[in-house]
């Protein structure tokens, strides 16, 4: 896809230190939710010009499709988290969970950039029309799991909603060891997961960018503490990996824990506070380095199973667009620094 981007002696005035025009132009020939952010991240173009891919999130592509299958209370699949009539059904015997539901329809939306003002009053309907599949609670006030709860604060602030009183729950369920377990609400455990702390940070990181409240930060550092102290791969306990899924990209990751989302979520906390790249990041920065395949792309690893609305990226074993745009923005963010 031609590109018009000043040449010197051959090579393109890009953002990124770490790709060639080849993946460039691979990556920019792409639905508007991922065209923007390498747009933005790693072509070097000016906001006018990311700025108006973004707004295509709401008319073209992926974006636009989700939004066509909203429903008229605000909902998708009639449920929360889970579709309407699951629980009970064949689908629920069935491996992985469907992400069809509308938290992950807004942590999708969110996440590909689309403006709010695409979903006029979502926060207000979602507010009336909406409950938590655990014990009936409402939507915005959250439940009992940490990531879901971590989803709704940034979806929440997002869309505008009434969070605050879900933004004190974070702190007040901090576990000892400085992380948060999905788990430990119903007593199954005392000791922090990979996966529900990150999810927890990046929700908290997401709220406080929206709304600039900084009241998380301490505890949001405490959680990115937990994760730093373990090199983003190891066990305390022990100093083993964590498990293989550390070192296994997936897009969409959902709830997943991997390395590669870690250093995102890491390099977001940089860019947002000005800070430099935490040393102890390097282990994992290695693990992303040595996955880049010789063409300068990432591949897919084992997606994760359950029903979608459609397919946003590529089989597994195939090169991954969102992998590669991901990988290459932390590899610029850490080898700039240095």
């Amino acid at each position: 896809m031609a590109r018009n981007i000043p040449n010197v002696a051959g090579r393109r005035y890009l953002a990124s230190m770490a790709i060639d025009d080849d993946v460039l132009d691979w990556l920019l020939d792409s639905d508007p939710a991922l065209r923007w952010q390498v747009q933005r991240d790693l072509a070097g173009d000016p906001p006018a010009v990311w700025e108006a891919t973004r707004a295509l999130v709401a008319t073209e592509g992926w974006g636009a499709d989700l939004l066509s299958k909203q429903d008229p209370d605000g909902q998708w699949a009639g449920g929360s988290f889970f579709p309407a009539g699951f629980f009970g059904s064949a689908e629920a015997e069935q491996p992985g969970q469907p992400w069809v539901a509308t938290t992950w329809v807004l942590k999708d939306l969110r996440e590909w950039g689309l403006d709010a003002a695409a979903l006029p009053d979502e926060a207000e309907k979602l507010e009336a029309n909406s409950r938590w599949d655990y014990d009936d609670l409402p939507y915005w006030g959250g439940e009992i799991d940490v990531c879901i709860n971590s989803y709704t604060l940034a979806s929440g602030a997002w869309l505008g909603a009434d969070v605050s009183a879900l933004a004190k729950w974070f702190p007040a369920h901090r576990l000892a060891d400085g992380g948060w377990n999905c788990e430990a609400e119903e007593g199954n455990s005392t000791r922090s997961s990979f996966h529900s702390t990150l999810n927890a940070v990046r929700g908290m990181l997401a709220y406080e960018r929206i709304t600039g409240d900084t009241s998380l930060r301490d505890a949001r550092h405490g959680g990115e503490e937990y994760l730093l102290s373990r090199n983003l791969l190891y066990r305390a306990s022990t100093g083993e990996l964590v498990g293989e899924f550390a070192t296994q990209f997936v897009y969409p990751n959902r709830h997943r824990y991997s390395v590669l989302a870690a250093l995102d979520h890491f390099r977001d906390v940089s860019l947002l506070e000005g800070t430099p790249p935490d040393p102890r990041l390097s282990d994992a920065i290695d693990q992303v380095r040595a996955a880049r395949q010789p063409d300068g792309t990432w591949l897919q690893s084992r997606r994760l199973a359950g029903r979608t609305w459609f397919d946003v990226d590529v089989p597994a074993g195939e090169p991954s667009p969102w992998l590669t745009l991901i990988g290459t923005r932390v590899l610029d963010w850490w080898d700039a620094a240095r």
